[in-house]
């Protein structure tokens, strides 16, 4: 199999049909792409952010011709944690686009370090795949892509709250009064670490914002994209507590769901596990013992290793370089829709089980 040069671009596009959580114009939806290169593309490592940057993105050729090797190339959609950013998936994404893939990330208005945090971002989590679809349509129309996307091969990877947001994109259904219930007796029950006291914010919310308002009242609607069919949850956050487990066993397409045993931000059995037990076409891989939460972002500069080691510092004896690698490894097997062949579960494959 060919190993392609990677391009990376960015762009904007709007959602006439949500608004700003400021209420002052169409939803942003900003996304970064990355995808099989032109054999001649010079390829250089990027570090994020430019000024002072924190973490290694990864080799890319900025804004390169797309391949001429095939016609159509399939499409993987990705969703990033709380708080991050596309490019913070930039380490999944560029071995993804090295297979012969893109993949199109984007960052979540509201929920997002490329902008001011807002509380109704870090709340009305069902927001998300909408974002997903809506990207999905432009590029499709116009843009870099147009004409060369394989939408009959269309899949989805997301981490953390990424990971809530591909199954969600999959057919879940949120309902929010199981989460509280579930939550409720959690440390992490008020708020996530960007905004401990979140849950504070929804009265006053009701109350004073009309977008709000709106986005709150369609939190158990459907959000099932056809298109998409097959999922990626890297560490899936504790928000899939909220999916109806109606919704759950009536999904189709297989989900891939990938989790370090130290997670203590998504732990795997409350989080993980529990998904996999109530999605019948799901597999289950422990990455590690050590390997934590925030091992799967991308590797940090040792100036983010410096100012959020929490993020950028692994145990010991964790190569999160590794740990990419084979994450990559068992999410393209998914992705090139070997993992299930023969109607077999992948857990009963060969390499996949519990580790």
């Amino acid at each position: 199999m060919k190993t392609f040069k990677v391009g990376f671009r960015e762009g904007v596009i709007i959602d006439p049909q949500r608004r700003t959580w400021s209420g002052d114009g169409p939803r942003p939806i900003a996304w970064a792409a990355w995808y099989p290169a032109d054999d001649a593309a010079s390829e250089l490592l990027t570090l994020i952010p430019a000024v002072s940057p924190l973490f290694i993105m990864g080799t890319v050729a900025r804004d390169a011709a797309l391949s001429e090797d095939q016609e159509r190339f399939p499409i993987v959609l990705l969703s990033h944690g709380t708080g991050g950013t596309a490019s913070s998936l930039g380490w999944l994404a560029q071995r993804i686009a090295a297979a012969g893939l893109i993949a199109v990330g984007v960052d979540h208005h509201g929920n997002t370090a490329s902008e001011p945090y807002r509380p109704e971002g870090f709340l009305c989590w069902w927001e998300r795949p909408r974002d997903l679809s809506v990207v999905l349509d432009a590029l499709a129309e116009k843009g870099p892509f147009v004409g060369r996307i394989d939408m009959g091969r269309v899949s989805a990877a997301g981490f953390s709250l990424g990971g809530y947001t591909v199954i969600s994109l999959s057919g879940a259904v949120t309902n929010m009064t199981l989460f509280a219930e579930w939550a409720r007796e959690m440390p992490f029950g008020r708020g996530p670490r960007e905004y401990p006291d979140l849950a504070d914010h929804i009265e006053p919310l009701l109350q004073e914002s009309s977008v709000f308002r709106a986005s709150w009242e369609r939190q158990s609607a459907s959000y099932l994209d056809t298109r998409v069919n097959t999922a990626i949850a890297l560490a899936p956050a504790p928000t899939v507590r909220a999916f109806t487990l109606d919704s759950l066993r009536t999904i189709k397409a297989p989900v891939t769901i990938m989790v370090g045993d130290a997670d203590s931000e998504a732990p795997a059995d409350s989080c993980s596990a529990w998904l996999h037990g109530n999605l019948p076409q799901s597999t289950l891989t422990l990455l590690g013992r050590d390997v934590g939460h925030y091992t799967l972002l991308c590797e940090g500069t040792e100036r983010g290793k410096e100012t959020e080691p929490a993020i950028w510092v692994d145990r010991p004896g964790v190569d999160r370089f590794s740990i990419h690698n084979r994450a990559a490894s068992i999410a393209l097997s998914a992705l090139l829709q070997d993992s299930f062949r023969d109607g077999r579960r992948q857990a009963d494959l060969p390499g996949h089980s519990r580790q």
